[in-house]
């Protein structure tokens, strides 16, 4: 398959993903599209970078770095959460193990 069919087939399923949330045919294609689109985004601006259009390939790949980050928002914070009671707890067994010396 040439490169062109290959971008051609991703920018026609990115069209038909988004066509099918705005007809409301479920919560399924909108969780695939909030997902799939920024990566489908991030994709399209690393090939356009890397064919030499460094400009719209970077804006390109800034929006859907950015939806993206919008997207796993949630995840992120969730991550930080347990990220900063391990740091905690590790920080009272250091100091529980200190004070015993």
């Amino acid at each position: 398959m040439k490169k062109n069919s290959t971008v051609g087939m991703i920018l026609i399923a990115a069209g038909v993903l988004v066509a099918m949330k705005f007809l409301g045919l479920g919560h399924l294609i909108s969780w695939v599209v909030s997902l799939v689109f920024p990566l489908i985004l991030l994709g399209l601006g690393y090939i356009g970078w890397k064919h030499g259009n460094r400009i719209i390939g970077g804006v390109i790949a800034g929006v859907g770095a950015i939806m993206l980050l919008g997207k796993l928002s949630g995840l992120i914070m969730l991550l930080l959460a347990v990220g900063l009671i391990v740091w905690g707890v590790s920080k009272i067994k250091d100091n529980r193990s200190t004070n015993r010396t």
